[in-house]
């Protein structure tokens, strides 16, 4: 329990009670093990049902996540090509020194250091052809931190841009679902009488972009002026498909 999830079992000397030593990661894994536990249990209980529940599939937790747990816990590089969809043929013989792994929009994420490049990238595991373990050690540098590391990022794009001032105008109706699921930590709610102000400290990237533009005419940004001009281009190029 210590070694994988950072989270200690210890004992209070005058109560004799046991309790969990754990910080806020280690806690919301705790939390997903637990969910994950719990609905493997109910799917268990419901096979008769099986044919009217629904799941959402995530490929790359299908193929190859086990590999890269794996890779994480045995400090071992991986070797693999690398096919994204921006490019026409794939990246040969990429070795990864995986730091973390993180899941968003059902696709999970590898982030570490490639050696030849020496640069952190991040690399989408359902887009990875035939990984293998290399048998080659490594050590994540005693000053990486991967909690803070997309802390000021909405999702999995990372960038060396400044952190910017959010600003979105929400209606009431949207505003419910933002309240629910909030797209960053730093969200805050300014609540008025037929819409909300919501603010975030973070910075802009290609998936936040995308993110507010599948909410439609519920979202209008108002600051920072340079994400309203890329919400502008964006629209204006989508509606140029239909003039």
């Amino acid at each position: 329990m210590e070694s994988i999830f950072n989270i200690r079992i210890l004992c209070d000397p005058n109560t004799y009670e046991y309790y969990l030593e754990e910080d806020d990661h280690a806690r919301s894994m705790t939390n997903w093990i637990v969910h994950s536990s719990e609905l493997s249990q109910a799917l268990s209980d419901s096979r008769e049902v099986a044919q009217s529940i629904f799941l959402e599939d995530i490929p790359s937790a299908r193929d190859y996540l086990s590999l890269a747990v794996e890779a994480l816990k045995e400090k071992q590089c991986l070797r693999f090509d690398y096919a994204p969809y921006t490019r026409s043929t794939p990246t040969r013989d990429v070795v990864l020194e995986p730091y973390f792994l993180k899941l968003f929009k059902q696709r999970w994420y590898v982030t570490g250091r490639v050696p030849a490049d020496k640069a952190i990238k991040t690399y989408a595991l359902d887009r990875m052809i035939s990984p293998v373990l290399t048998g080659i050690s490594y050590a994540v540098p005693d000053d990486f931190d991967a909690e803070s590391y997309f802390r000021d990022s909405f999702g999995i794009v990372f960038t060396q841009g400044e952190v910017k001032n959010v600003m979105l105008k929400v209606d009431s109706r949207q505003a419910k679902y933002f309240r629910a699921l909030p797209l960053h930590h730093s969200q805050q709610e300014l609540i008025h009488d037929t819409y909300s102000i919501f603010t975030y400290r973070l910075k802009i990237t290609a998936d936040f972009i995308q993110e507010l533009l599948s909410h439609g005419s519920g979202v209008m940004v108002m600051q920072p002026p340079e994400l309203r001009a890329m919400i502008l281009n964006e629209l204006r190029a989508t509606l140029a498909l239909y003039d």
